[in-house]
């Protein structure tokens, strides 16, 4: 039995990025050694729209936020991510200037790729291009089930469909049920919905009535997910 004081080394702690699970540990260990790490504070830029891009991110702790802005100042948030995700990747790929604005939302450590490692990784090892290919095309899945949401449905399905797109991003098994730990302000909520955080309010108390879900202080539990799920999407 390992000893839990013991720090892990970076194969160990790569072994959780699903970019990286098909390679063996050596490899990963390789991978580590060109990593930076990188710590944000929470309610940090990170990466600027329209920036030049020449790193990919993987979040190590903590969640960031990716966006857009509008001229107007206008924030929509297009998705959260957690540990073992990954961010920057359409930069490093085309070359072309970052396509959204990422801001923690937590005190944040990232791994910081650069781009010439990365392209010289996706030759060396296929399985990263396969998986990074697999990521992308999920990614354009929930934005096409998000742009439904907002052009298909009324404020109740919004919400909801928001909630399903959290839980897969973000939640994690506990006790049998689904949950969203520290979820996000009622205002980021309303960004990703299209709607209100008036709305938001009065939506999550119609779930709550309804026993579809359940909040608890900074938290949300779903009761039966999949039924959940079902109804929004």
């Amino acid at each position: 039995m390992k000893d839990p004081d013991i720090p892990k080394s970076t194969a160990e702690l790569l072994k959780g990025v699903p970019l990286f699970n098909d390679l063996e540990d050596a490899d990963r260990q390789r991978i580590g050694d060109l990593m930076v790490s990188k710590k944000f504070k929470k309610n940090n830029l990170i990466i600027f729209e329209d920036d030049l891009g020449r790193n990919l991110f993987i979040i190590q702790l903590g969640r960031v936020k990716i966006s857009g802005i509008s001229s107007e100042g206008g924030e929509a948030i297009f998705s959260i991510l957690g540990p073992g995700e990954f961010f920057g990747e359409l930069s490093i790929i085309d070359g072309l200037p970052r396509s959204a604005t990422v801001t923690s939302i937590d005190d944040v450590e990232l791994w910081v790729l650069n781009r010439g490692d990365f392209l010289e990784m996706l030759q060396k090892y296929p399985q990263i291009a396969i998986s990074l290919l697999k990521e992308l095309a999920s990614r354009i899945r929930r934005s096409d089930m998000q742009i439904k949401s907002l052009t298909l449905k009324d404020a109740r399905g919004r919400v909801g469909m928001t909630l399903v797109r959290l839980a897969e991003d973000i939640g994690i098994m506990r006790g049998g049920k689904v949950v969203i730990s520290q979820l996000p302000l009622q205002r980021d909520l309303a960004n990703i919905a299209g709607t209100s955080r008036e709305t938001i309010s009065r939506v999550f108390k119609k779930f709550e009535d309804e026993g579809l879900l359940v909040k608890v202080e900074n938290s949300l539990v779903f009761n039966d997910y999949e039924t959940f799920k079902k109804m929004f999407t």
